[in-house]
């Protein structure tokens, strides 16, 4: 099993700044790709930002160029930097895992329990 634990999230007005950080913790043998994902009311989650173990990053077309995605000093961090925000970007973050876990290194798939964030315009 792996835990992720999310902050950041927050009240902000269009054009501000806000930053998420996630952990992982658990029984961790390796990381394919960590992620952000958010779900807006009504709608469906969608893709925000990843990056694997590699180093390679993915966005969103919408948050391109104002969001940027990196992982901490430990390995089993990643943080998301989101820039010039905008109403539309109003949602819950969440926080993905994928890699391999506990002593049998099974694949799995993990999910935080995710953070609001609240563009005001």
């Amino acid at each position: 099993q792996v835990q992720l634990v999310e902050s950041g999230g927050g009240l902000v007005q269009a054009g501000g700044s806000l930053r998420l950080s996630c952990a992982a913790s658990g029984i961790i043998f390796s990381i394919n790709a960590m992620g952000w994902y958010r779900q807006a009311p009504g709608k469906q989650r969608e893709l925000v930002a990843t990056i694997t173990s590699g180093g390679s990053t993915n966005y969103a077309d919408s948050v391109k160029g104002r969001f940027t995605i990196s992982r901490g000093n430990a390995k089993n961090t990643v943080a998301l930097q989101m820039n010039s925000l905008k109403p539309e970007d109003t949602a819950v973050y969440y926080c993905n895992f994928q890699g391999q876990v506990g002593f049998a290194r099974n694949m799995g798939d993990y999910w935080g329990q995710g953070t609001q964030v609240t563009v005001s315009s």
